[in-house]
């Protein structure tokens, strides 16, 4: 009783603490050892439901309590709360709704519509035209031109869900790339609404893989890839949804989108929760079957509010790839923050009047308003599409060294461009410079993987230091780069990493840098106006790319200062107690290759050497040579040795190796690329490329020669494995493709064509459905459709792709024939009958525009155009308009006005028309 009590007691404490800004859910995260069944039981016992595991994360599951409060300023306290004490419980945790922004500029005009192809408004795609303002392009075109479009890898967009059924994003949609954790189904399609608020995840989704040759607005930069959307920010976001969206099928999804992270309001530190870390780690380590999940996230639009990305905890991971933006003209947007973890840049928008990026939008339309660092990370994921296409054994480290050696600076406008030690040009406002699509797939074509990952940490050993006004703090240490632990020793530099831990009457004063031993600055943090938080930097986490490539060894210096605002008492003093410095990279250099094939190693002969005698010099008497009487070599046969040595012998006991004219010598057993001939005792070579064999043929090996594989089927060593086998680097074996690949890559099950009667999604080979069937994940099998359905996603009436026989499309539902207020549209290439709307007003059409048959109540029909009633129902509807502008305006309006209207053509807008119609209608 005693400890509950006091349980209840810290609790209370707690929540009174975190009350006052946040909101608790009904949702729990719990460690608990023993597995699904243990977890079940504990659930059970106090009340929660186990909703199962958190994505890959081994032994955490997700409990819900229906009978908590949904949202509440105070953490739950009752009967289930005894969970916490419950000895099998290793970590319980109430998750609380975290801020979430989507980085799109908020300041965007009005979108305009298009239903036509935008082609030729693909400004930062084919920027050569002569009307084009950008001076340097990202190359899509040229990777498109060497072969690369995507195809086979699969991309996700984590947002707030997107439009699967629109026409460009239907044929690469991927299904098994999906789900809607708001929801808590497989359909990610987003919550509609007059406002259209979740937009983003399918304006996403259309730059990085939009359809390409068909009759809607854009292409995708990596056309062929396969497109997934996860539905998380639409509802509560806590620890628990980001670490599943971050987990979701790590092996099937290679690249992960993310636009979106705390608010960008210049006073908010926040970042990824426990469980969002741990999904983090988790992916890089055994994502994509070990070579690691590759995150792309955008920067940050708090430009304007003084924010900076540092303070930003997803986009200041080493996991992530934080991505920039820069307009057209190569200038910093007034939306973009500053920041030493930033790795690479696209274009985006602007000013009002710099061009923004046209793509997909809701309700199957297409947009050219799209702006923010939003437009950048799908970009990049669409870059690194590509990438994976022409090499699909890179890791995860070695797509950010790929954009460090490829990205440029070309025309961006910055005034912190630096050169660092190890030579990249490096800028806080634009990372490493523009990236560059045509140089990622050259150089990933041709690439190795970088030497293993070590990690250098080293905790400052200075107390706790004032940190005084007006005055610069410098805290240094000194690093080997662990070179005494070889599991540790870091070289040549990737990230760094700088934690800190500081007390500070107010955050938003002080600025941070780090200085490497040779040279190069990084700024850390900058003043932020807004940040009037009390509460320092506890253990938070700074990240520099800045040194990449330089030497670890050599100190590194700190640097602090504090610039007191007009907000804050400056005798009250901030305080250091802490900073540890935490170095990644290579023992190794990461670029230069390791040793050479290795080659077979025969056993040197001694060669005759033969001397003539010198002329004019008297020679010697020719002297008997001594007979050898001493003891042979023990390899030496029956008929004795002329030497001590191996090639000495007259004969051999086991096998002789060489001939007579580079020498012979005795051995026991043959080297490697010699088989053992026995009725000769000799030791003969193998066929080329042979490392075992028992005989010359090329199809009597037994074991291949490093860059070969051995191919058992005919015993054979190839440079490329047959159609259905796939080379295995540790064995150098071909191994055989699982039954359902035709070809496949590094892993049996990971395939790139299927046999027949299976398709290939993502990389991996399901039943193909007839028309009129889905694959059903859930039963891993076809299902039917709705009858309405020629294809489709799921079995549901709103899940068509296309319609069958005689259905027309509209607004998501195949039927027989247009609603009222609908008509049937012109055949496109991708929907073959579709209805589309009529015109505001209209009961009933025959087709777009002014075609109208039928009003709604309230309307009346004039010339094929529904207008209020009261507007045109005698020949002094005219004067009695002009009246009403008159009211609404304190112009005059009468016949001149009208007349006007007329002269200037303005009958074709719909509020003259409508002031004006008998005169307009006069008019035709």
């Amino acid at each position: 009783m005693h400890l509950f009590v006091v349980f209840m007691l810290s609790t209370f404490v707690v929540c009174e603490t975190l009350s006052s800004r946040s909101v608790f859910t009904n949702h729990w995260a719990v460690r608990i050892i023993g597995g699904p069944k243990e977890a079940d039981k504990l659930a059970s016992k106090y009340g929660f439901t186990n909703l199962g595991q958190i994505g890959g994360l081994e032994d955490h599951y997700h409990f819900h309590h229906s009978r908590v409060v949904r949202r509440s300023t105070f953490a739950a306290r009752g009967a289930h709360s005894f969970i916490h004490m419950d000895p099998k419980v290793g970590w319980i945790q109430q998750q609380i709704v975290k801020s979430r922004v989507k980085r799109y500029a908020r300041s965007d005009p009005d979108f305009i519509y298009f239903n036509d192809p935008k082609w030729s408004k693909l400004w930062y795609i084919h920027s050569g035209d002569k009307t084009s303002q950008c001076r340097s392009e990202m190359n899509i075109l040229a990777a498109w031109q060497r072969g690369y479009t995507g195809r086979n890898v699969v991309v996700t967009i984590l947002d707030d869900g997107i439009e699967r059924n629109h026409p460009d994003l239907a044929q690469n949609y991927d299904q098994l790339a999906s789900y809607d954790f708001n929801g808590n189904d497989h359909d990610p399609t987003p919550r509609y609404d007059s406002s259209n608020e979740n937009k983003h995840g399918t304006r996403c989704a259309g730059e990085v893989a939009a359809v390409a040759n068909n009759s809607h607005c854009v292409v995708g930069i990596a056309y062929n890839a396969r497109i997934g959307g996860i539905r998380m920010l639409d509802g509560d976001v806590t620890d628990v949804v980001e670490a599943k969206s971050l987990g979701i099928r790590p092996d099937y999804i290679d690249i992960y989108s993310a636009s979106w992270g705390p608010d960008d309001d210049g006073k908010t530190v926040d970042g990824p929760g426990p469980l969002a870390k741990q999904a983090f780690e988790v992916g890089i380590k055994k994502g994509r079957k070990g070579l690691g999940s590759i995150f792309v996230w955008a920067s940050g639009n708090g430009g304007r509010q003084g924010d900076h990305c540092s303070c930003d905890g997803y986009t200041n991971s080493i996991y992530t790839i934080s991505v920039s933006s820069s307009t057209e003209n190569g200038n910093k947007p007034w939306y973009l923050e500053v920041c030493s973890s930033t790795l690479a840049t696209t274009y985006s928008s602007g000013e009002f009047y710099d061009r923004k990026i046209v793509t997909t939008d809701l309700r199957q339309r297409c947009t050219d308003g799209h702006t923010g660092t939003s437009v950048s990370a799908p970009m990049v994921a669409g870059v690194i599409a590509l990438t994976l296409e022409a090499n699909r054994l890179i890791t995860w480290r070695d797509v950010q060294h790929l954009l460090v050696k490829t990205s440029r600076p070309v025309h961006l406008q910055a005034n912190d461009w630096k050169t660092n030690a190890a030579g990249h040009k490096v800028s806080h406002l634009f990372g490493f410079g523009l990236v560059d699509a045509e140089a990622m797939v050259i150089e990933a074509k041709k690439w190795r993987s970088v030497p293993p990952h070590h990690t250098c940490t080293k905790i400052s050993d200075c107390k706790t230091t004032y940190i005084r006004p007006e005055q610069t703090l410098n805290a240094t240490i000194s690093s080997t780069g662990c070179s005494e632990q070889p599991e540790h020793h870091v070289a040549f530099l990737e990230h760094v990493v700088v934690r800190v831990f500081i007390d500070h009457p107010r955050r938003g004063d002080l600025e941070i840098s780090l200085v490497s031993p040779a040279g190069t600055r990084s700024q850390l943090l900058l003043k932020r106006l807004f940040d009037n938080s009390n509460e320092g930097f506890k253990n938070w986490e700074f990240m520099t790319v800045h040194c990449w490539g330089e030497r670890a060894e050599g100190t590194w210096t700190l640097e602090i200062s504090d610039s007191p605002s007009q907000l804050r008492n400056p005798e009250v003093l901030g305080k250091m107690k802490e900073w540890t410095l935490i170095l990644y990279g290579t023992a190794e250099h990461p670029y230069q290759s390791h040793g050479s094939h290795s080659r077979s190693h025969m056993l040197e002969v001694s060669s005759v050497q033969s001397t003539e005698p010198t002329l004019g010099i008297p020679q010697p008497e020719e002297q008997e040579e001594e007979e050898y009487n001493g003891p042979c070599h023990r390899e030496c046969g029956d008929q004795g040795c002329d030497g001590p040595h191996a090639e000495h012998c007259l004969n051999c006991v086991n096998f002789s190796l060489g001939s007579l004219k580079s020498g012979r010598t005795c051995i026991s057993h043959c080297p490697l690329g010699y088989f053992e001939d026995v009725e000769a005792r000799r030791c003969r070579r193998c066929h080329r490329g042979c490392e075992r064999c028992v005989g010359h043929s090329p199809h009597n090996c037994r074991s291949c020669r490093r860059g070969l594989f051995f191919y058992a089927l005919e015993s054979s060593c190839v440079a490329a494995c047959p159609s259905g086998y796939f080379p295995d680097d540790a064995q150098r074996h071909c191994l055989q493709c699982h039954e359902k690949c035709r070809h496949c890559l590094h892993e049996s099950d990971r395939c790139t064509a299927c046999s027949e009667g299976f398709s290939l999604a993502g990389m991996t080979c399901v039943p193909e459905c007839v028309n009129g069937t889905f694959f059903n994940l859930e039963e891993m099998k076809c299902s039917p459709c709705h009858m309405s359905c020629s294809t489709c996603t799921g079995p549901g009436m709103k899940e068509c792709i296309h319609c069958a026989q005689d259905f027309l499309l509209q607004e998501w539902r195949c039927v027989r024939k247009c609603a009222a207020g609908y008509y049937e549209c012109e055949k496109t290439e991708f929907l073959k009958r579709m209805c589309c709307k009529c015109e505001e007003n209209c009961g009933n059409c025959q087709g777009p525009g002014a075609s109208c048959t039928q009003c709604r109540n309230g309307y009346n029909l004039v010339d094929g155009t529904c207008i209020v009633s009261a507007t045109c129902n005698n020949e002094s509807s005219d004067r009695r308009l002009s009246m009403a502008w008159s009211c609404l305006s304190s112009v005059p309006a009468d016949e001149v006005f009208c007349e006007m209207v007329k002269f200037n053509r303005l009958c074709e807008k719909k509020l003259f028309r409508q002031f004006c119609c008998r005169t307009c209608r006069l008019a035709g």
